[in-house]
């Protein structure tokens, strides 16, 4: 469905944002935040997709974003300038782990530096 659909589905009658410039500068620089803030990227990429036509709404989503990263600015990546940021994976799986299901386990992390970026683990 399309942001037009929506609007027309939910009857919403939002304008269109003036000054289309300033958004651009704002998403470019929360896109330029998402090296070191990965937890704002789905945010960012959703309001990435509005960047022809964008309407007062998304520039509230944009600054709810900018307000959200004000409010804890100890999250995120800090990275060191003495060590090379280097990216690590680790994965591991055990065949019909599970006593129950006979389901396999498997499980996997992802680091960038000493910082943990993504874990996940399935049954």
């Amino acid at each position: 469905m399309t942001s037009v659909e929506y609007d027309q589905s939910v009857d919403l009658h939002n304008d269109l944002l003036e000054d289309v410039n300033k958004n651009h500068r704002l998403i470019g620089k929360l896109l330029y935040l998402t090296n070191t803030r990965p937890y704002i990227t789905f945010a960012v990429q959703s309001l990435s997709q509005f960047m022809q036509q964008p309407k007062v709404s998304h520039w509230d989503a944009a600054l709810r974003v900018v307000r959200y990263i004000k409010g804890d600015p100890g999250k995120g990546l800090l990275l060191s300038s003495n060590q090379k940021p280097q990216l690590t994976g680790f994965c591991d799986a055990d065949w019909a782990a599970c006593p129950n299901t006979k389901r396999t386990v498997t499980g996997s992390i992802l680091k960038f530096g000493d910082y943990l970026i993504s874990w996940k683990s399935k049954k």
